[in-house]
């Protein structure tokens, strides 16, 4: 499973280092985004050909783990 965050890079120069897919300008985000809006991957493969499924399993799970080790202040 953790293979697939090698599918992910940041880059400072790309995209003011947000993190992207591998080989793309395409943001992490962007494919959460587009998977929280219901969008099926079938549609979004079709639409972004440069992508593959094990893309959006690695955006998914890139987010998961910034969430799951997301550390919460509060006052």
């Amino acid at each position: 499973m953790e293979e697939l965050l090698d599918r992910i890079t940041v880059d400072p120069d790309v995209l003011f280092g947000k993190p992207i897919i591998r080989g793309t300008r395409i943001p992490v985000y962007f494919i959460v985004e587009l998977v929280a809006n219901g969008i099926a991957t079938d549609e979004i493969l079709k639409e972004y050909p440069r992508l593959k499924e094990e893309d959006i399993k690695a955006a998914l799970l890139y987010v998961s783990n910034l969430v799951e080790n997301e550390v919460i202040i509060t006052l």
